[in-house]
């Protein structure tokens, strides 16, 4: 089967920004930005790993998710796209491949564009979670520090609406007095030119799920805890990131992941069960990887839902899908083909082995069924 790769690298996207024009009768000088911007793009080592994987079993094309995106997978017809694109600009950004995707009727991995931009814009998931009844903590929008509304509840936590993979999140984002909210606000607003969601703060337990294939047989994979007792002394106790990317390090991994969970069995089956209805009420497909937080209660809430998990390659990054994908029994080979035959499966893709001219090796090509 023919599979393009579309990823978005830390370079290809850097260089994307830089040859981004200049907005027409603006005097006034941009804010530089921020010093995470580039977070959720993927390392060249993760690209080269996923794009070895997939050359086990088939044919691959590497297209960076840039602007000539669109053209070259017009002229390079795949028959599968493995999409692991986030890009940087939009709030929309998460939608752009699987749009194009769906303009030149290529089969993709993962979540469709709806479902990408809803989870991407945390409000908006909150909103469609809310109304189905499933929990999630209490929110507020925020345009501007002058228009903070008098109901906030503290302690809280506060980010930008439409970042990912800890953008925007720090040590600092869980804020205990108005002076704080106002601070930090006023730093969200202005760093990453959009809106601020305060959430209120859940100081319960930490979990992140992952989840593989399609309604209605989704696969939970064991639960990830967050101890945030590992955490350094005097930090916040919140997956910021300081703690996903600067204090844990290669050389250094924080012990912070227990896989799986030690819980009992009463909570383990209340969290698979809020993460299941989650992934039916959003549409989920494929993959994804659900972070949760219990409430004062010791009820389940839903944080994020990241439809386009990370997949960092090595276990001593800590990437945690591919963490409980190895405790379930999965290497990271595994976790790449399921992914690949899930979304097989949905668009009724099936293989049929052909013996190419310049190899003695079955290859593997794709039909509609």
């Amino acid at each position: 089967m023919k599979i393009a790769l579309v990823y978005s690298s830390k370079a290809g996207m850097e260089a994307a920004l830089l040859d981004r024009p200049a907005e027409p009768n603006v005097e006034e000088e941009e804010p530089p930005l921020p010093a995470d911007m580039l977070a959720e793009c993927d390392s060249d080592e993760t690209i080269e790993a996923v794009g070895k994987v997939l050359q086990e079993r088939h044919q691959v094309v590497f297209i960076e998710s840039d602007a000539k995106a669109y053209g070259r997978l017009k002229r390079q017809r795949p028959h599968l796209v493995f999409n692991i694109s986030e890009r940087v600009i939009g709030p929309n950004r998460e939608s752009h491949i699987p749009t194009v995707c769906e303009m030149l009727d290529i089969p993709f991995t993962g979540s469709d564009p709806l479902t990408l931009g809803l989870c991407l814009d945390k409000s908006r998931a909150k909103e469609v979670l809310s109304y189905h009844r499933i929990p999630n903590p209490a929110f507020w929008i925020v345009e501007s520090a002058s228009d903070i509304p008098s109901g906030i509840r503290l302690p809280a936590i506060v980010k930008p609406l439409t970042e990912g993979s800890s953008k925007g999140i720090k040590d600092n984002s869980l804020v205990r007095s108005l002076g704080e909210l106002y601070d930090r606000v006023e730093e969200v607003v202005t760093v990453y030119r959009q809106p601020a969601i305060v959430e209120r703060f859940l100081g319960g337990r930490e979990f992140t799920v992952g989840v593989l294939g399609n309604a209605p047989d989704y696969e939970i994979l064991p639960i990830v805890e967050i101890d945030h007792g590992e955490l350094p002394s005097g930090a916040a106790p919140i997956y910021s990131y300081e703690a996903k990317w600067l204090w844990d390090t290669r050389d250094k991994p924080l012990d912070i992941f227990k896989c799986p969970a030690d819980i009992p069995g009463v909570l383990r089956d209340k969290i698979e069960n809020v993460v299941t209805r989650t992934c039916r009420v959003l549409r989920i497909r494929d993959w994804c990887r659900i972070d949760v937080r219990l409430d004062d209660k010791g009820e389940p809430n839903i944080l994020e839902v990241n439809p386009l998990p990370g997949i960092l390659p090595r276990p001593e990054d800590n990437s945690c899908l591919p963490k409980a994908a190895r405790t379930a029994g999965y290497s990271y080979s595994d976790l790449i083909h399921r992914v690949v035959e899930e979304a097989c499966k949905r668009h009724g893709l099936r293989p049929t082995r052909i013996r190419p001219a310049s190899s003695d090796r079955p290859a593997v090509l794709a039909d509609r069924a």
